[in-house]
């Protein structure tokens, strides 16, 4: 099993950045790589950005390139995802998710075995 623990939501401005962690922990050497998805009120659970555990390298969702970038600390088992320029429109929970191999190449929420609770990222107008 793996356990997944994500922080740094909250309230910010429109223009503003927040910075969301993700700690894996318990089997984390069966983690091929770690996506975040983000889900807003009566909407689907959408692909946000995603990296591969050894090598780093990392796709992203067209809406997000150049606003978001997603890094890892492989020591720490820890992946981040800086949000800059945010927008009312990237209002949503935020998930972290650890996938166990490349699947269908890593957008497909269902190639993901294990998720963290999510956390509420806000931006107010």
């Amino acid at each position: 099993q793996v356990q997944l623990v994500e922080s740094g939501g909250g309230l910010v401005q429109a223009g503003g950045s927040l910075r969301l962690s993700c700690v894996a922990s318990g089997r984390t050497f069966d983690i091929y790589a770690l996506g975040w998805f983000r889900q807003a009120p009566g909407k689907e659970r959408d692909f946000v950005a995603a990296i591969r555990r050894s090598s780093g390298s990392t796709d992203y969702a067209d809406f997000v390139k150049g606003r978001f970038t997603i890094s890892r600390d492989y020591a720490k088992n820890t992946v981040y995802l800086q949000m800059n320029s945010l927008n009312p429109e990237d209002t949503a929970v935020y998930y972290c998710a650890a996938a166990r191999n490349y699947g269908s190449g890593l957008r497909n929420q269902y190639d993901y075995r294990y998720w963290g609770q999510g956390t509420q990222v806000t931006v107010s107008s």
